[in-house]
């Protein structure tokens, strides 16, 4: 409209006796709603107000899948809540009672046999890798590669039925616990394993030439959603999200427990701070877990216990103990308090997937919404886990 027509419809206006009124930010701006009943965002839903293709305001409402796993731990004792609380995580069973054990082992002062430590670690690696996997297709799916959904779920059985040879069970496994692990490796397990991880190393390398190299995911996540150094500290991150963002932090280097001090690795970290920093470190762990799987299978005892005799329904002296591990999505520990029976009188669990939809909101805002799915699951979250 040009300037003259602007002032005749002006005059116009003023003639009729109507009064010009400036479109308000509220009409101006549309609210949506993703989940909970969505394909990509999970048990989970977050509203967006979008300014044309701009988001201006997000709030996460998790929640839609509480359980109160926290709370069913004071009706059972130590050993029987081994079973319920992998539920939250059945990608990563192994880690998520992992630290449980850690924490129960300190309280009713078990000593773990060597033997089982190593093992114990094996697992926590294999179901690392099992639900980065996972966490990869979706991401596939997000960005519209079927291929990078099709491969990493083809791959990922294959070390689920490593999984299911060394525990019995492909998913829920229930293997670890306080004082070992139920079971040891059966008969050829190591050199199943180590073929499987040669392969798998393989695979991580075609991943990086057809899906991280492709130009479309660069451009669609290089530079965008940045969390600054300053900003994940701020937001109490963890995992690969804080890794992405410069800090090099790994509950097995920082506070290494079982033999991870006679584990040799290096933490994997990018400095670039955006969405595929956010995508490309999930894929250097899990180069990084093969070279730790390799050492835990060389410098594993060739026998030995693998699981600490207790007494029925054990316990401890009243006390209190905290101990984490690193999961798949982070850091991952339980506080648990203990009145000297053998049930828990308070379990708290700090998960990792909770503490990175902090950074939901920051990094959203601002963004375009065509940008929302590959931000939304850079942040490598898991909406059961958080809402347990």
């Amino acid at each position: 409209m040009s300037d003259q027509d602007q002032e005749e419809r002006i005059s116009e206006t003023t003639r009729l006796g109507l009064e010009i009124v400036k479109e308000a930010e509220e009409d101006r701006l549309m609210t949506l709603s993703v989940g909970p009943q969505h394909p990509g965002s999970g048990h989970f839903r977050f509203t967006v107000k979008v300014d044309g293709d701009y988001i201006v305001d997000c709030d996460p409402d998790p929640g839609y899948v509480h359980r109160g796993e926290e709370k069913m731990c004071e009706y059972r004792n130590f050993i029987q809540n081994i079973p319920h609380l992998e539920r939250p995580v059945i990608h990563d069973s192994s880690n998520i009672t992992y630290s449980y054990s850690l924490a129960v082992e300190e309280l009713v002062k078990i000593t773990v046999p060597r033997r089982a430590q190593f093992i114990r670690a094996l697992a926590s690696e294999l179901n690392r890798q099992v639900y980065t996997l996972y966490w990869l297709a979706i991401y596939g799916i997000f960005l519209g590669h079927s291929t990078m959904f099709m491969w990493p779920t083809g791959d990922r059985e294959l070390i689920i039925d490593l999984l299911e040879a060394l525990t019995g069970a492909r998913v829920t496994h229930a293997y670890n616990i306080p004082g070992g692990v139920r079971n040891d490796l059966p008969y050829g397990f190591k050199e199943r394993c180590l073929r499987q991880i040669s392969y798998f190393e393989k695979r991580l390398r075609e991943y990086e030439d057809i899906f991280y190299n492709n130009p479309l995911l660069r451009q669609r996540t290089e530079g965008v959603a940045v969390l600054t150094k300053e900003d994940a500290i701020k937001l109490g991150v963890t995992g690969s999200v804080l890794r992405a963002s410069g800090v090099p932090y790994d509950i097995r280097k920082a506070e290494p427990y079982d033999i991870y001090n006679e584990i040799d690795f290096k933490v994997q970290y990018l400095k670039t701070c955006d969405s595929f920093a956010r995508a490309y470190v999930p894929l250097l762990d899990m180069r990084e877990s093969c070279y730790i799987i390799r050492q835990l299978l060389d410098k594993m005892p060739e026998s030995g216990e693998v699981r600490a005799k207790l007494q029925p329904n054990p316990k401890g002296p009243p006390g209190e103990t905290y101990r984490r591990v690193e999961s798949g999505r982070g850091a991952l520990g339980y506080y648990i308090v203990s009145d000297g029976t053998p049930r828990p009188y308070r379990v708290k669990i700090s998960v990792g997937s909770f503490r990175n939809l902090l950074a939901l909101p920051h990094l959203l805002v601002g963004s375009k919404l065509g940008d929302m799915p590959s931000v939304y699951w850079s942040l490598n979250y898991w909406p059961v886990e958080a809402d347990r």
